[in-house]
């Protein structure tokens, strides 16, 4: 399994311990709530569904509103499935939930790692919040060092793009330094003045509090419809 299968894999077994949904729904919150999902495809996220049904973790049920009931025979296509996590599933999503390796403290499972916070423990919380500093901290001494060997060679533009870099691993650190602070002050961020350190950049930009990877801009809600 890729990494970035491995990370839409943890992100629909959690968004569905909250509720189970149907596929647009669940594409719709991948792409709205985690914004590093914004370019995910039904042709990848139905695979991934079925992979996680194949193995138990979640399984299939017929839609059971009026409104699924009427629409699929009067537009001559089947009812939708909704996904429902099995107890195995919720079971290995906190089995996921708790590692605490080298992957976590890659941006986007960081991302993915951290929109779930919520559901995770805080010594979890602070074992990639201080993996996750310590990756930067090396990425920006490397930087920094890079900066010093070829400054004199670059025109000012690609300088300016350097130095733009460094910056937004600088605001990422200090953002991870006040998240830190709050854990171990046993502070919730939802009762923090100004919004708290959830809403600070980072690293990657910000899809509403959640770090991510490229500046692009905030993904659009999709416009597609269920198949």
């Amino acid at each position: 399994m890729s990494r970035r299968s491995g990370i839409l894999e943890f992100a629909v077994l959690g968004l569905l311990r909250e509720a189970p949904m149907h596929g647009y729904e669940l594409r719709k919150r991948l792409n709205t709530s985690l914004g590093v999902f914004r370019a995910f495809s039904y042709g990848t996220l139905y695979p991934c569904l079925k992979t996680l049904v194949a193995n138990g973790w979640l399984i299939e049920e017929p839609g059971n509103t009026t409104e699924d009931a009427l629409a699929a025979p009067l537009a001559g296509r089947r009812a939708k499935i909704v996904y429902r996590l099995t107890a195995e599933g919720k079971e290995h999503f906190e089995q996921l939930l708790a590692q605490t390796g080298p992957d976590a403290y890659e941006d986007e499972t960081f991302a993915a790692r951290f929109a779930f916070f919520g559901q995770t423990s805080r010594d979890v919380r602070m074992r990639v919040l201080e993996g996750r500093r310590s990756r930067l901290e090396e990425r920006l001494e490397k930087m920094r060092a890079s900066l010093a060997r070829t400054r004199e060679r670059l025109d000012d533009y690609t300088l300016e793009l350097q130095r733009h870099g460094m910056e937004s691993v600088e605001r990422e650190v200090r953002w991870l330094n006040e998240l830190i602070e709050s854990e171990r002050a046993g502070r919730d961020l939802k009762g923090s003045a100004g919004g708290g350190p959830a809403q600070q950049d980072t690293t990657s930009g910000a899809t509403g509090d959640l770090p991510r990877s490229g500046d692009a801009p905030r993904p659009d809600t999709p416009g597609d419809t269920a198949t």
